[in-house]
């Protein structure tokens, strides 16, 4: 595997655990609590959060580790098990 994939995947997977435990802080604090003074509400952390996972995702596509396609099909396979496995679409 190029070393530039491999630091791609590293920074990803660290950048889930960062989400993991945002999530974490959500549940815990609520959305709109502001967990440290001046770091913003818990919700403003997620999305930053998120937003560096996604960015590490578009640096997979143009490697050519993952494609759009493939992203799309996962994502609309989820939809898919959520509607029948989850109860968020009630």
């Amino acid at each position: 595997m190029d070393n530039r994939i491999q630091e791609i995947l590293d920074i990803l997977q660290e950048e889930c655990a960062e989400v993991i435990q945002n999530i974490s802080k959500c549940r815990r604090f609520g959305l709109d609590n502001e967990y440290l003074k001046g770091s913003g509400t818990q919700r403003e952390q997620l999305a930053k959060e998120i937003g560096d996972v996604l960015a590490m995702i578009e640096l997979l596509k143009e490697h050519g580790v993952v494609t759009q396609t493939e992203l799309d099909l996962a994502k609309r396979n989820k939809f898919v098990k959520l509607h029948q496995w989850s109860n968020i679409y009630d």
